[in-house]
């Protein structure tokens, strides 16, 4: 389940996730290779630089979809795919340490997380890098960066604009006015949370500038987009500072005017109004 919802994983992180008390990875590769051995093996694995990655199967996926546990994987880029490609590999390993990070400082467990799941704008479909259900009972929208360009991750900000300005996509009741589907799938009955918060975790690449660069680069292009510190609360940390000092400290640089170098915890974070 774990596999299917994550996309891929390597033995450390699933022990880190599921087995946090095991001194080393032996039960985790052992229920592994129970799963290579159903007929149809439900789990696969790809070798590199003396490296396992795990994955779901087709047979995998389908035993997962079944449980009507996950959200539906139609267009997501499988785990086998991922495996297999340098860069596809590395920013969803980049998520899954986000997954960790959040699940061992308690601020979300690691089966409240939805990878790549799409959400209607007037522009096209948003499709977030994961979705997060909070301790607290709030969501967060989280995108990872290793290789996108300034001017995509700023095109991907205009679409959280557009997807939280969307008009309603229901007509509404005597009891209850139109919603937009943010609001149907976020707000609450009483439209009490405000939209969630847009999380940037900037990760290292190789030929590329150092994470904490690339993340004040961007700082000074995403406070240009319009709803920027008023309807939408976007902050910024790096995966080497979060993996570091844990989720719940303070790691995230919220974008906007005002807020400077200050870095907060997440539960600090300023509200979307």
């Amino acid at each position: 389940m774990t596999l299917a919802q994550l996309r891929l994983a390597t033995p450390c992180r699933l022990k880190a996730l599921l087995l946090s008390h095991q001194q080393g990875t032996d039960h985790v590769r052992r229920a592994l290779r129970n799963l290579v051995d159903e007929s149809p093996a439900l789990v696969g694995r790809t070798h590199r630089a003396q490296q396992s990655y795990w994955y779901c199967t087709p047979a995998g996926l389908a035993e997962a979809a079944a449980s009507g546990e996950l959200a539906p994987t139609v267009g997501r880029t499988t785990g086998r795919r991922a495996a297999g490609k340098t860069g596809l590999r590395e920013h969803g390993l980049a998520l899954v340490d986000t997954v960790v990070v959040f699940h061992q400082a308690e601020v979300a467990d690691h089966a409240d997380w939805r990878v790549e799941v799409a959400h209607p704008t007037p522009a096209g479909n948003l499709v977030p890098d994961g979705v997060v259900l909070l301790a607290d009972g709030s969501s967060a929208f989280l995108e990872i960066d290793r290789t996108m360009s300034y001017a995509r991750l700023v095109a991907k900000l205009e679409r959280y604009d557009a997807y939280r300005n969307a008009p309603a996509a229901s007509r509404g009741n005597a009891a209850r006015a139109p919603r937009s589907h943010w609001q149907e799938t976020y707000a609450g009955p009483s439209l009490e949370r405000p939209f969630p918060a847009v999380l940037f975790v900037f990760a290292p690449a190789p030929r590329r500038v150092a994470p904490a660069t690339r993340e004040t680069v961007f700082h000074e292009r995403a406070r240009r987009v319009g709803s920027v510190n008023y309807r939408l609360t976007v902050a910024t940390t790096t995966l080497p500072l979060l993996t570091r000092d844990g989720a719940c400290a303070p790691v995230w640089r919220v974008v906007g005017n005002g807020h400077g170098e200050e870095r907060r915890a997440l539960v600090a974070l300023p509200k979307a109004r």
